[in-house]
């Protein structure tokens, strides 16, 4: 009798072990991964961040070695298209050893939340972060109604 208990004892410790690393490989499931050549991360371009400040929209896009010569903001009503290149930069007379930051380039495209007023754009590039502040549009801004 004690011989079964061992076995179904030892049955159960073999199910957890099976069950913690299947559960290890699905926990890091929807983390990026890094992957060469690209912007470090398996996805369509640089890490974006949205705000909405309600009078304005707030978009910082991580964009490192890249010169603002190098980048091209496009708007149209709600859709908003960032392109950029990064180009390679190799030293006269060098011989490189290891080349793991080569050229690249992007297209990242967003529908924006709300209309956009072109008139009322800012953009700025400050240590690798490009910055847009986007105005919203009169009719898309936030209204106060009172209640008489």
């Amino acid at each position: 009798m004690w011989t079964r208990i061992r076995d179904f004892d030892r049955m159960i410790q073999a199910m957890d072990l099976f069950n913690s690393r299947l559960g290890g490989v699905f926990e890091n499931y929807q983390r990026p991964r890094l992957s060469a050549g690209t912007w470090g991360v398996t996805e369509s371009g640089p890490r974006t961040n949205m705000y909405d400040t309600g009078e304005n929209l707030e978009i910082r896009v991580e964009v490192p070695g890249i010169k603002k010569e190098d980048l091209s903001v496009k708007l149209q009503g709600n859709y908003l298209e960032i392109r950029g290149t990064r180009k390679a930069e190799n030293p006269e007379g060098y011989t490189a050893h290891r080349v793991e930051r080569g050229e690249t380039s992007f297209t990242r495209s967003f529908t924006l939340p709300s209309e956009v007023d072109a008139g009322k754009v800012e953009a700025s590039l400050k240590d690798g972060i490009l910055t847009l502040i986007l105005g919203k549009a009169e009719p898309a801004k936030p209204k106060q109604i009172v209640i008489s």
